[in-house]
C-alpha cells in the first residue's frame, strides 16, 4: 500500500508521549536517536520481552491491577515503534548491514506491531511513523489489515479467549444467590452460549492432546493449556451442579396408589403360632367370622412402564453428559447421576412400604406386622424390576446413547442400592424361625423373585448383585420347603385331648384344608421344591395303609398332600376315641370326613387327589352313617320286634307289650335329649342322616303300633303309646341341631 505521510505535529506528539511513557527527558531521548549504537540494545530488550511466557497474560489478563500494567507496557512498546522508525537508517548498519540487516529490521518491526495486537487505526499510525524514517518499512503493509487477514491460530486463540470469558464470568457468580437458584437452562442464562464455550475449550484441549505445542511456541502453548484446564475444571464443576439440579427437579415421583390397581387373588391368612397347634390357633383358622385375607399381590401387565424423568429434560441431560464425558469427567458424571437416581429409587421403596431393616430387626418383628412387610416386599419386587429398573435402564440408554460401558456401569450403580435393600430383607426372611403361617408369604416372595429374575438378570450385569439375588432365591426356596415340613410335623404331632362336645368338625381339618387349598395355588413352585423321602413312602404304605403305586404316579406336591391327608385321617380316628359313646364316634368321623370330601371336591385339591380318592371317602362317610344308625338306634328298634312278647297280635302278653312300649319311649326320649345337642353342620348330610333314621325307625314303629295297639285299648293306652309315627317324624327334625332339648309329652285321652 502507499504509506500516508505523518504530519510533523503528530510525530512530535508521539515522541512526547514516548518520552513520558519511558520516563525519559526529551534531551535524553534525542541522545538515543542521535547515537544509533544504543538501538540494538533496545531491540534485544524487546525481543526478550516478547519471548517471555508471561507476555500474553500481561496483555490480556482481566484483573484490574493487570490492566494498569498492560497500559504501561503498551505505551513502552509504542515508544519502541517510534525508536525503530527514527533510527532505521543507522540500525541496518549496526545489525550487520546488507540485506540480512534489512530483513532483521523488517522482521523486528513486524514482530513489534504483531505482538502489540493493536487496533487497525493504531497499526496505521505505526506504519506511518516507520515510513517517515525509512520507505522500506512500507513492505509490512499486510499488518494494516491484520483483522481481515488473521492466521487460523490467531482466530482460534480469539475464540478460546471468548469461550474462556463466558466460563469465567459464570464461575465468578459462584456462591451468589443468582447462581445458586438459576439453572443454565433458565433465563437470564444462555445455555447454548455456555455449551458452545465449553465445546471450544474442549476443542483446544483435544488439539493439544493430538499435536502438542512446538518447541518454538511451547512456552506460550503451555500457558494456554493451563488456562484451558482451569476453564474446563470450572465448567465441569458447573455442569456437575447442573446435572444434579436437572435430575432432581425433573424426577417424577412414584404414585404408589395408581401402581397398586390390579388383579388380586384373595384367600385366608393364618395367625401366628410357635411350631405347635393349640386350640386357639386352630379356632383362628375357621372360615366362620374370619376377616383376614392373604393377598397374592399385584399382577403387572407386560406393557406397564413409566417415565422416571420428565421427557422434556432428557435433551438437557444429554447436553450435560456429553460434555462431561468428552472432557474426561466420566467418573464425576457417573457419581452425580447414580447418586441422584439411587436416592430416587430409595424414595420409591419408602413409598412402597419397604423399610431398611437389619436381619436382627426383621427377626424381632411381630408376625402381623411382619406379614404386612412381606406383602409390601412382594409388591415392591414386582414393581421395582418390572417398572422402575426397566425405566432406569431405558433412561440410561437414552442418555448415554453410544457409551455402552458407561451406561452399563451407571445403571448397575444406580440399581445396586435399591436391589440390595430388597435382597437383604429376603435373606432375613429366609433364615427366620420357621412356622406354618409364614409359608404362603414366603412362597409369594419366592415366586415374585423367581418370576422377576430373568428380566433382572437381563438388565443387571453386576455379577455380585446377580449372585446375591440367586442366593436369596435359593434361600427362600429352602425356607418354603422347611416351613411346609414344619406344617406336616404340626399335623402329625397334634394330639389335643379335648373333644368337640357336639361331634362337629374338629378345628384341625378346617385348618389343614384351608391351608392345602391355598397351597394348591402354588403347585408349580411346590412341585419344583418338594420331594418325598423313603421314610415317608414306607409310612404311607405300612402305617397308613396307602397305595404306593398311586403315590408314585402323582406330582411332588400331590404326593405330599396325599400323605398329609392320610396323616390327618389317622389323627381324626385317634381323636374319635376320645368319645365314650360309639354313636358319637361315628357322627364325629362322618362329619369330619364329609368335610374333607366337600373341601377336596369344591377346590383344585380334587384335581390333585383325583376322583378315586373322593369316591372312596364318600363310601366311608356312608359307612360311618350306617355305624351311627347301628350304634344309636339298634336298642330302640329291638323294642319293636315281635320276639319275646308271647304270641301273635291277638294273644300277645299285655305286660310284655307295655314293657316294650315303655322301653321304646325311654330310648327315643334319651336319643332325643342327647342327639339334639349333637351337630351335623352340613345341611345336606344332616337331612340325609334324618332320612336314614326315619326310613329305618318310622316304618318299624308304625307297623308295631298297628299290630299291637288293640291289645292295649283302654283308659291308659296313652301312657304306653305316647307318640304317633307322625310325632316321631316331627321330633326327628330336631336332631343334630346342636341345641339340647327335652320331650314334654302331653298325655292323650284314650279313645
Amino acid at each position: 500500500m502507499q504509506a500516508k505521510s505523518l504530519k510533523p505535529h503528530k510525530v512530535h506528539c508521539v515522541i512526547s508521549k514516548a518520552s513520558a511513557s519511558l520516563q525519559l527527558s526529551r534531551p535524553t531521548l534525542f541522545h538515543i536517536f542521535f547515537f544509533p549504537f544504543l538501538f540494538p540494545f533496545l531491540l534485544q530488550q524487546f525481543s526478550s520481552l516478547t519471548s517471555n511466557p508471561h507476555f500474553l497474560p500481561l496483555c490480556f489478563h482481566t484483573h484490574k491491577k493487570s490492566n494498569l500494567k498492560k497500559k504501561k507496557t503498551q505505551k513502552k512498546l509504542e515508544t519502541l515503534v517510534i525508536l525503530v522508525g527514527e533510527n532505521m537508517a543507522t540500525t541496518t548498519t549496526s545489525l550487520g548491514g546488507g540485506a540480512g540487516g534489512d530483513d532483521r529490521v523488517l522482521a523486528t518491526a513486524q514482530q513489534i506491531v504483531k505482538s502489540l495486537r493493536a487496533a487497525k487505526e493504531d497499526r496505521e499510525d505505526m506504519l506511518l511513523i516507520f515510513s517517515t524514517f525509512d520507505n522500506r518499512l512500507s513492505g509490512i503493509s499486510d499488518l494494516i489489515n491484520g483483522d481481515d487477514s488473521k492466521s487460523s491460530d490467531e482466530e482460534e486463540l480469539d475464540r478460546f479467549e471468548a469461550a474462556e470469558k463466558v466460563i469465567l464470568a459464570d464461575a465468578s457468580l459462584t456462591g451468589e444467590p443468582s447462581r445458586q437458584s438459576t439453572s443454565l437452562f433458565n433465563p437470564p442464562n444462555n445455555s447454548a452460549e455456555y455449551f458452545s464455550a465449553v465445546d471450544e475449550i474442549i476443542h483446544w484441549m483435544e488439539q493439544f492432546s493430538i499435536a502438542p505445542p512446538s518447541s518454538a511456541a511451547g512456552r506460550t502453548g503451555q500457558v494456554i493449556v493451563d488456562r484451558a484446564e482451569n476453564a474446563i475444571q470450572l465448567a465441569m464443576s458447573r455442569l456437575e451442579d447442573e446435572l444434579r439440579h436437572v435430575l432432581i427437579c425433573n424426577t417424577i415421583p412414584l404414585d404408589a396408589v395408581s401402581r397398586y390397581g390390579s388383579i388380586r387373588r384373595v384367600s385366608l391368612s393364618f395367625g401366628s403360632h410357635d411350631g405347635a397347634i393349640d386350640d386357639s390357633t386352630l379356632e383362628s383358622f375357621s372360615e366362620v367370622g374370619s376377616s383376614r385375607y392373604h393377598e397374592r399381590g399385584v399382577s403387572l401387565g407386560d406393557d406397564l412402564f413409566v417415565d422416571l424423568v420428565r421427557p422434556e429434560a432428557v435433551q438437557d441431560l444429554r447436553e450435560i453428559i456429553d460434555r462431561m464425558v468428552r472432557s474426561g469427567y466420566e467418573r464425576e458424571c457417573l457419581q452425580v447421576y447414580s447418586s441422584v437416581r439411587r436416592d430416587a429409587l430409595d424414595e420409591c421403596l419408602v413409598i412402597l412400604g419397604v423399610e431398611r431393616l437389619s436381619i436382627e430387626e426383621v427377626q424381632k418383628v411381630e408376625w402381623r406386622s411382619l406379614d404386612e412387610k412381606m406383602k409390601n416386599w412382594v409388591q415392591a419386587v414386582k414393581l421395582v424390576v418390572g417398572v422402575l429398573l426397566s425405566g432406569e435402564k431405558r433412561l440410561c440408554d437414552g442418555l448415554f446413547v453410544d457409551l455402552d460401558d458407561l451406561k452399563e456401569i451407571c445403571f448397575n450403580e444406580t440399581a445396586k442400592g435399591c436391589v440390595m435393600q430388597l435382597l437383604n430383607f429376603g435373606e432375613a426372611i429366609a433364615i427366620c424361625k420357621r412356622s406354618p403361617e409364614k409359608l404362603f408369604r414366603i412362597l409369594d416372595m419366592y415366586e415374585a423373585l423367581r418370576d422377576a429374575f430373568p428380566d433382572f438378570q437381563a438388565m443387571v450385569s453386576d455379577e455380585f448383585v446377580i449372585g446375591e439375588a440367586h442366593g436369596v432365591l435359593r434361600g427362600l426356596g429352602e425356607a418354603a420347603k422347611g416351613t411346609f415340613a414344619e406344617f406336616e410335623n404340626c399335623i402329625r404331632n397334634e394330639t389335643s385331648k379335648k373333644p368337640v362336645i357336639t361331634g362337629d368338625v374338629h378345628p384341625l381339618p378346617r385348618y389343614v384344608m384351608n391351608y392345602l387349598k391355598l397351597l394348591v395355588d402354588y403347585g408349580d413352585s411346590m412341585d419344583s421344591l418338594l420331594e418325598i423321602s423313603e421314610e415317608d413312602l414306607y409310612r404311607f404304605r405300612n402305617d397308613l395303609g396307602g397305595d404306593g403305586l398311586q403315590l408314585e404316579a402323582m406330582s411332588p406336591l400331590g404326593r405330599r398332600i396325599l400323605l398329609l391327608m392320610s396323616e390327618l385321617e389317622y389323627n381324626l380316628e385317634e381323636k374319635s376315641k376320645l368319645y365314650e359313646d360309639s354313636a358319637m364316634q361315628q357322627v364325629f368321623l362322618m362329619n369330619n370326613l364329609y368335610y374333607l370330601v366337600r373341601k377336596v371336591k369344591d377346590s383344585d385339591l380334587g384335581k390333585v387327589l383325583g376322583d378315586n380318592w373322593i369316591r372312596k371317602r364318600r363310601g366311608q362317610v356312608r359307612q360311618y352313617a350306617t355305624g351311627y344308625l347301628r350304634a344309636s338306634w339298634s336298642k330302640a328298634l329291638s323294642c319293636l320286634k315281635d320276639e319275646g312278647i308271647g304270641g301273635s297280635s291277638s294273644n300277645a302278653s299285655k305286660m310284655a307289650l307295655k314293657e316294650r312300649f315303655k322301653n321304646f319311649n325311654a330310648c327315643f326320649e334319651e336319643i332325643y335329649r342327647v342327639q339334639t345337642a349333637w351337630k351335623v353342620p352340613d345341611d345336606q348330610l344332616r337331612e340325609e342322616l334324618r332320612i336314614s333314621i326315619s326310613e329305618k325307625v318310622i316304618p318299624a314303629y308304625r307297623s308295631f303300633v298297628g299290630r299291637f295297639r288293640s291289645q292295649l285299648e283302654g283308659r291308659h293306652v296313652g301312657k304306653y303309646i305316647k307318640y304317633t309315627p307322625e310325632d316321631l317324624e316331627t321330633y326327628l327334625l330336631d336332631l343334630f341341631e346342636g341345641s339340647p332339648a327335652v320331650l314334654h309329652h302331653i298325655r292323650r285321652k284314650s279313645t
